[in-house]
C-alpha cells in the first residue's frame, strides 16, 4: 500500500523554467502588485469620499475592487517570497489556507460581477424604478450573498481537497495552491471531487453567466431602440466596462475550472492562471475609470482639493 501519510510541505514548481529570471520577474510582478493595490484602493476610497458616487453602481464596484486586493494578496507575496528567497517550499496548513481564501475570493467575484450586470440592466431597461428596485438593502443583500456564497463554496472543496491522500508526492506544478494541480498530485480517488467542481460550476459559473447573458440580450434590445444616436452611443458606454471585466474574468475561471480532468495541461493552464489572479485586477481600475466620466471628474476634484487646501 502506498505511504498516505500528510505531507508537511508542497513544493510549488510554477517558476522552475524560467528561475533564471526571477529576480526580473520579481520586480515586474511587484510593480503589478503595487498598482493592484493602489488603484483598486483609489476606487475605493472615492466612492466613500465622494456623495455622488455612492451609489449602486459604485457600491458593487467597491467591493469588486476590495475583491480585487484580497484574491492577489491570497498568491502574489507568496509568490515574491519564492522568487527572491530562491526557495519555493509552502507548509501544508499555508497551502491549505491560500488554497480557502483564493477559491473564497474567486467565488465571491463570480456572483458579484453577476449582480453588477444586474443593475446595469435595471438601469437602462427600468430607468424610472432604479431607485427602488436597486435599494440599498437589496444592493447590501446582493453583496452578501456573493461572499457568503464565495466563502462556503471555497469550505467544501478545501475540505474535500485536504482530505486526499498525496502519498510521497508534494511537487505542484503551479504558482500557488489551487484545486487542478492539488487533485493532479493526490494518489487518491478524485472523481467525487470532479462531481463537486462540476456542481460548484452550475452555481458560480453557468448560472452568473446565465444571468449576465440574459441582462446584455435585454439591455442590447433596449439600446438598438433608442432613436439617438448619442443616447445609444451613452447606454454603451456604461456597459462596455463591465462587458470587458466579466468577458476576462470568466473566460479564465471557466477554462480553469470547468472542463474534464483529463484535458487539462498543468505547463498551460498555469498561465491561464495569471490572467484572472493577476491581470485582470490590474486592468479592472483601467477598465471602470478611463470610459468613466463621473470617476475621472471626482479624480480631478479630490486632487485639487489636497493640492490647494
Amino acid at each position: 500500500m502506498e505511504n498516505q501519510t500528510i505531507p508537511t510541505e508542497f513544493i510549488l514548481l510554477g517558476f522552475h523554467n524560467i528561475w533564471g529570471l526571477r529576480f526580473l520577474l520579481s520586480w515586474v510582478i511587484s510593480i503589478i502588485y503595487i498598482f493592484i493595490i493602489l488603484g483598486n484602493s483609489l476606487i475605493i476610497f472615492l466612492y466613500l469620499m465622494e456623495p455622488r458616487l455612492q451609489t449602486p453602481m459604485y457600491f458593487f464596484l467597491g467591493n469588486l475592487s476590495l475583491l480585487d486586493i484580497c484574491q492577489t494578496t491570497t498568491t502574489v507575496p507568496q509568490m515574491l517570497v519564492h522568487l527572491l528567497s530562491g526557495r519555493s517550499s509552502i507548509s501544508y496548513a499555508r497551502c491549505a489556507a491560500q488554497l480557502y481564501f483564493f477559491l473564497f475570493f474567486v467565488g465571491a467575484e463570480c456572483i458579484l460581477l453577476a449582480s453588477m450586470a444586474y443593475d446595469h440592466y435595471v438601469a437602462i431597461c427600468k430607468p424610472l424604478r432604479y431607485m427602488l428596485l436597486m435599494n440599498r438593502k437589496f444592493c447590501v443583500l446582493l453583496v452578501s450573498v456573493s461572499w457568503l456564497s464565495g466563502a462556503l463554496n471555497a469550505a467544501l472543496h478545501t475540505f474535500l481537497t485536504i482530505r486526499l491522500p498525496f502519498c510521497e508526492a508534494k511537487e505542484v506544478n503551479y504558482f500557488y495552491c489551487d484545486i487542478p494541480p492539488l487533485l493532479a498530485l493526490s494518489c487518491g480517488n478524485i472523481s467525487f471531487n470532479v462531481t463537486m467542481i462540476l456542481v460548484s460550476s452550475m452555481f458560480l459559473g453557468w448560472s452568473p453567466t446565465l444571468c449576465i447573458g440574459l441582462s446584455y440580450g435585454y439591455i442590447v434590445s433596449r439600446i438598438l431602440k433608442i432613436h439617438s444616436p448619442e443616447g445609444r452611443s451613452k447606454a454603451f458606454s456604461t456597459c462596455v466596462s463591465h462587458l470587458t471585466a466579466v468577458l476576462l474574468y470568466y473566460g479564465s475561471s471557466i477554462f480553469t475550472y470547468v472542463r474534464p480532468l483529463s484535458s487539462y495541461s498543468l505547463d498551460n493552464d498555469r498561465l491561464i492562471s495569471l490572467l484572472y489572479n493577476i491581470v485582470t485586477p490590474m486592468l479592472n481600475p483601467l477598465i471602470y475609470t478611463v470610459r468613466n466620466k463621473d470617476v475621472k471628474r471626482t479624480m480631478k476634484k479630490v486632487l485639487v482639493r489636497k493640492m490647494f487646501f
